[in-house]
């Protein structure tokens, strides 16, 4: 056969995985109806180990690399679960006309918030200065005025606090509840609406705008001292897969002072060295390695976001300096090491760190 005739036959087969895909979907989305009509849970990580070990097992029959097979599976597990989930919540419909408005509603995380309101059936109001102003759409908050059934503040911190505040003096009846990173400069605003009555509460999500899945992603409940609302807000939630965490107010932002502000801070500071370092990126590149390649691809990411929001996160957490000074000094440390040749210091710090790790699991 010729290479026309042997690329003609391969084009055959994609059609066929293709046509294969969309009837598997078809199939996914009855047994996505099939568990809400019975009450059962979405996932089933069971299932999902029989079919992964299936695939497996069967590539190594045929001759085709069994990572590979799991790979594909596994990326057509993860579309399954997407369609069910988001079915369900679409089938659920838990917002039944009720109105929510989004101040801050075209940002990234603001713009998850309102598709997610509007596929529960909510009828969703974007205010943002960054909207052109229409029906649904206002670029001052006040305008679209407090008469919401759920009000989400999904600006920068800094101003989500001063909006807070401002709430609390207009004493909405719904649920408010911000989705701040950090809720250090937020503590002032969310005592006020406590105070004022308000139905309020407070969230993390631990995922981007770019998450079409929630199973498997963290959403964070902050104590905002208003138990009722904390629940109201989980039921949100209710019909996704989303793994929830309770936490308090000081705990959070302590933890993400390591959680966010370290690892930012040291793809920040992997990107800096290479910047200032003084040699061209394109001859890095022909020597690169499997944990600098990794390494770059993280700080890469960091490096294409948002600058004013890593530095809030870094600026406005009480707690933000501790986990920054903990990284210069641990630099300072293995410098020294490395420096006076101190070969069991080093291995004991390696060890002592690979200790920590192990207890992650």
């Amino acid at each position: 056969m010729t290479l026309k005739d042997l690329r003609k036959q391969l084009s055959t087969i994609d059609e066929q995985i293709v046509e294969l895909i969309a009837e598997r979907q078809q199939i996914v989305g009855e047994i996505g109806s099939s568990k809400q009509n019975t009450g059962r849970a979405t996932r089933d990580y069971e299932r999902e180990k029989d079919v992964l070990d299936m695939a497996r097992e069967q590539a190594e029959k045929l001759g085709v690399d069994p990572n590979l097979a799991e790979e594909i599976l596994t990326t057509l597990i993860r579309a399954s679960l997407t369609h069910q989930e988001r079915s369900r919540v679409a089938a659920e419909a838990a917002g039944d006309g009720r109105r929510a408005l989004i101040i801050g509603g075209s940002g990234k995380m603001g713009g998850w918030f309102v598709n997610y309101f509007s596929s529960q059936g909510f009828l969703t109001v974007i205010a943002d200065t960054g909207v052109q102003p229409g029906p649904g759409r206002c670029k001052d908050w006040r305008q679209a005025g407090t008469d919401y059934d759920v009000i989400v503040v999904a600006t920068p911190m800094a101003i989500s606090g001063e909006i807070l505040e401002e709430l609390a003096r207009l004493k909405p009846a719904g649920l408010i509840f911000d989705i701040g990173s950090l809720k250090s400069p937020l503590k002032k605003g969310l005592e006020a609406c406590r105070q004022a009555g308000c139905k309020i509460a407070s969230v993390h999500p631990m995922y981007g705008p770019d998450t079409e899945l929630l199973s498997g992603r963290h959403l964070i409940f902050v104590d905002a001292g208003c138990p009722e609302a904390t629940t109201a807000a989980k039921e949100l939630f209710a019909a996704t897969m989303v793994e929830e965490l309770d936490m308090s107010l000081d705990d959070h932002d302590r933890l993400i002072a390591y959680v966010l502000g370290l690892s930012h801070a040291l793809n920040i500071a992997f990107f800096t060295a290479l910047a200032e370092s003084g040699e061209a990126a394109p001859k890095l590149a022909k020597l690169s390695s499997t944990t600098f390649d990794a390494q770059l691809l993280v700080s890469g990411a960091v490096a294409h976001d948002n600058p004013h929001m890593y530095f809030e996160i870094q600026h406005l957490n009480d707690f933000g300096l501790s986990p920054l000074d903990a990284l210069c000094e641990s630099a300072a440390r293995i410098r020294e090491l490395v420096a006076s040749g101190n070969e069991d210091g080093f291995v004991e710090l390696m060890e002592k760190g690979r200790d920590y790790l192990a207890t992650r699991r």
